[in-house]
């Protein structure tokens, strides 16, 4: 199928041949009959892409203070691979547009194949992926160019009900673009008074004949003074501030049009270079708008369809949806006038060029011809110049760490034939295809492990998935590298064990830091005598809504505190017998960012490891010392190993990915052990003893 995206460095757009996507649970298959490009929103987004590194810097310190502290940590090669990478993405654009329903997740209620829904969040393409409470049915009566509307008419929705607002208010909406044009309609149409301020004439003149009972351009004191007439001195009852700029100017103008203790919105994306004194003197109070309602951003909702209730949560941002669907089949709301222009899908970029064009537009329309999408076959990037020869490699999954690391470690070991990727949108997937060689990029993992030409099979997904499509991959006969954790629970571990027993075929999973150089040259140097560990980990936050946070997927303790369990096994030559673990505060073990893991081995060694998230960004990620043998070894952040003082390696930070898979690869082509698969094993069983302990308070016996 095709996507319409943009390059996050450049700003450079493309129709690009994507796999078509499937979806899970709580998701909708949506065919698009119409998408609607939303002028000031996706303007903006434009604008940042298109601009340079110093003004992309600028417009977003909160990424450039990550970018800083990763260099502090990470050092500045890693640090510069991994910001390369990011840049080197492609981002879908659109999100409001109307379809037919194809294909319903077993877990969404409410809409079946066949059903005609206006649709949220999801791009510009031939079909979307739309998560269950954001698919909104359709009557018969609304055309797709009326429903397209729905979702970009659910952000001014929302900031009129943070407005507070009702019959006989007297409203002000500052910035008449698309979604200010819609503010002031829905206002009028809930039975206030409006008055329509921007900059531009044309706007103004559009707002005038359609939906303000005022529609000014903006002129500084004499706007004022037309406001204050019209609401004989009193002053609006709230101010929406639904403009596009990076000026400051429309939230200045907000306090003198506002009445005593009146509400300003702020809907649009524009500056908050702000004086105190007007909001003081009228004790305004000022809401920021999150989009479309609540539920935005929540991945309880929009991934889990975990719907509030009604009497809790009274509007949502599904609900503000179907309102505005409603609004539109009961004919209290006019939108088709608001279409400026319209394109077929196949011109999307004639389409994008009027948002910095001379030439006024407002609302811009995409019409889809009927999809014919087969939805079986996969993109073709590269046509593949053997067959039959060489490992053929298969990856499942082309996030950040599998574009940055795996892929050129793999490439690195001497898998030079690439042959498919599978990503969950189908967009990464090609874009690592085209960037990294593989011959093709397919719709889903089953794809990849059912290939003939596939020998090996890296699966870099999220965590919840790993140990089912290990399972499936050793079952259909393939070598398989999996990164950490290999499963989630002991019944996923045992029944992928029994698969790897059965299979005859090569295993390893991503606990890559066995094999450092910095780990390597300790054991070659103490042997294995009992000894004591103690690795401390300066982890940091992570964003509320970053994946670690999902119970789902394990949190940091199966998904990272694994990695350093593993490493004191290395180091002591065995895998731990007993472990003990504590979280800070009475935590849930699976998202809890502080922890502390005690183990025990057989040999009489000890390890401990003290995993943060609240130290200085300046303190290097990671220090581990040894005391055994008669001697004192520090590894410091697998930079430097020393022994007793004396250096026994230095060099670049490695942590071992290249070295791991070089063994790997040899194993796949010449046979013998499997490199570290049963140790894998024994790692993932302790770490699921130590979740637990921390579970029960308990020391737990690690299962062999």
């Amino acid at each position: 199928m095709k996507q319409l995206v943009q390059s996050v460095k450049s700003g450079a757009l493309r129709l690009v041949e994507v796999p078509a996507p499937s979806i899970g649970p709580t998701e909708v298959l949506v065919i698009t009959g119409c998408s609607l490009v939303s002028s000031g929103t996706e303007r903006a987004v434009r604008d940042l892409a298109s601009a340079g590194l110093l003004s992309k810097a600028r417009a977003r310190p909160d990424l450039v203070r990550q970018v800083l502290r990763k260099a502090r940590t990470d050092g500045l090669r890693q640090t510069a691979t991994a910001v390369r990478t990011r840049l080197d993405d492609e981002m879908p654009l659109g999100y409001s547009a109307a379809g037919t329903v194809l294909e319903v997740g077993e877990a969404v209620a409410g809409v079946r194949p066949g059903d005609r829904v206006a649709t949220g969040g999801a791009g510009h393409a031939e079909l979307q992926v739309v998560a269950g409470l954001l698919a909104v049915p359709v009557p018969d009566t609304v055309p797709d160019a009326d429903a397209a509307f729905a979702t970009v008419g659910a952000i001014a929705l929302h900031g009129l009900r943070l407005a507070e607002v009702g019959p006989g208010a007297r409203v002000v909406v500052i910035g008449l673009g698309l979604v200010g044009q819609l503010a002031a309609r829905l206002a009028r149409a809930a039975g206030c008074e409006v008055a329509g301020i921007d900059v531009d004439a044309w706007a103004v003149e559009r707002a005038a004949a359609t939906s303000c009972d005022l529609a000014l351009v903006e002129a500084g004191d004499d706007t004022t003074a037309a406001i204050d007439a019209w609401t004989g001195g009193a002053g609006a009852d709230a101010v929406l501030v639904t403009a596009a700029t990076r000026s400051s100017d429309p939230m200045r103008r907000a306090p003198a049009l506002a009445r005593d203790r009146a509400t300003v919105v702020l809907v649009g994306d524009v500056g908050l270079e702000l004086d105190r004194r007007p909001l003081y003197e009228k004790e305004l109070t000022v809401r920021v708008a999150r989009s479309y309602g609540p539920g935005r951003y929540e991945r309880t909702y929009e991934e889990w369809a975990v719907d509030y209730p009604a009497g809790q949560v009274r509007w949502t941002e599904g609900r503000n949806l179907a309102a505005v669907v409603g609004l539109l089949a009961r004919g209290r709301l006019e939108v088709a006038d608001l279409v400026t222009h319209r394109f077929p899908f196949t011109r999307a970029l004639d389409a994008y060029d009027l948002l910095g064009a001379p030439e006024h537009s407002l609302g811009i329309e995409l019409d889809y011809e009927p999809s014919r999408v087969d939805r079986a076959a996969p993109v073709v990037v590269h046509p593949a110049t053997r067959t039959g020869g060489g490992t053929g490699v298969g990856l499942v999954g082309a996030g950040a760490f599998a574009r940055a690391v795996l892929v050129p470690a793999l490439t690195g070991a001497g898998f030079d034939r690439l042959v498919a990727v599978a990503s969950a949108s189908g967009l990464s997937a090609v874009r690592l295809a085209e960037r990294a060689g593989f011959e093709r990029a397919v719709a889903t993992a089953d794809e990849v492990i059912d290939d003939p030409e596939v020998d090996v099979v890296v699966v870099a997904t999220r965590h919840d998935t790993h140990a089912a499509l290990v399972t499936r991959a050793l079952e259909a006969g393939k070598h398989v590298f999996c990164e950490k954790p290999l499963a989630l629970s002991l019944p996923e571990l045992d029944q992928l064990e029994q698969a790897w027993a059965a299979s005859g075929r090569h295993l390893a999973a991503g606990f890559n830091r066995r094999f450092s150089p910095a780990v390597s040259a300790v054991r070659t140097r103490l042997g294995p005598v009992p000894t004591v560990i103690s690795y401390r980990v300066n982890a940091g936050p992570v964003p509320d809504a970053h994946w670690y946070a999902d119970r789902r997927q394990g949190g940091r303790l199966l998904g990272e505190v694994c990695h350093f369990v593993d490493t004191c096994a290395a180091l002591a030559g065995e895998a731990p017998v007993e472990v003990s673990a504590f979280v800070a505060n009475r935590t849930e073990a699976t998202v809890a960012a502080d922890v502390v893991v005690a183990a025990r081995f057989a040999n009489g060694s000890l390890a401990t490891i003290t995993y943060a998230s609240g130290a200085s960004p300046a303190t290097p990620k990671e220090r581990i010392e040894i005391l055994g043998g008669g001697h004192t070894t520090v590894i410091d952040d697998f930079r430097s190993a020393t022994i007793d003082g004396t250096d026994v390696w230095h060099g670049a930070q490695d942590k071992g990915h290249a070295a791991q898979l070089a063994a790997f690869a040899t194993a796949v082509r010449a046979g013998g052990d499997p490199p570290a698969a049963r140790s894998a094993i024994a790692t993932t069983r302790a770490v699921l003893a130590a979740l637990g302990s921390a579970t029960t308070g308990l020391p737990e016996e690690v299962a062999g």
